[in-house]
């Protein structure tokens, strides 16, 4: 069966960025499972793995366009240490949340620690980068109704048995 819109896909993968560096990776764990085409994956590694079936192995190098987007210097600011609760210590990396005018939700990451200041980073950890897939596909299936209702891909009835064994 072929990878096209609305079937459950499992893979393994391995991203390294451009300098060879591994990112993240499903070597030793449970294999990514997602529905193709509902937008939980990049665009550019969706895109190379349309058509593709069970026991396929690609790599594919997305540019940061069709991954997780250019780097935007807009989305670094400054704010005062005041607006962080005394209770905890900003560390560089640590994620925090802010609140847009229209009730959204967006995550920053502390970038830099001033004495008064605190600047956010509000690009995902990998803008910018060229990220570089190897993927093998280790199964292509229909996705369930319930599945497509809920946007996301079940485990199996086999792994639900061994999760209570």
């Amino acid at each position: 069966m072929h990878i096209e819109k609305d079937r459950a896909v499992t893979m393994h993968y391995t991203l390294k960025n451009d300098q060879g560096q591994v990112m993240d990776t499903s070597e030793g764990k449970e294999p990514l499972q997602f529905i193709f085409g509902a937008g939980l994956i990049i665009p550019g590694l969706e895109k190379a793995l349309e058509g593709k079936v069970t026991g396929d192995k690609i790599s594919v190098v997305v540019q940061p366009e069709e991954g997780y987007g250019v780097f935007n210097d807009a989305l670094i600011g400054e704010v005062s240490r005041d607006l962080f609760d005394k209770e905890v210590e900003p560390q560089i990396g640590m994620p925090v949340q802010a609140q847009n005018p229209d009730g959204s939700i967006q995550v920053f990451t502390i970038a830099e620690i001033k004495e008064e200041t605190i600047v956010l980073d509000g690009n995902h950890p990998l803008a910018g980068q060229v990220l570089d897939f190897s993927v093998e596909i280790t199964d292509v299936r229909e996705a369930t109704a319930e599945e497509l209702e809920h946007g996301h891909v079940h485990a199996s009835e086999e792994s639900e048995e061994n999760d209570q064994e």
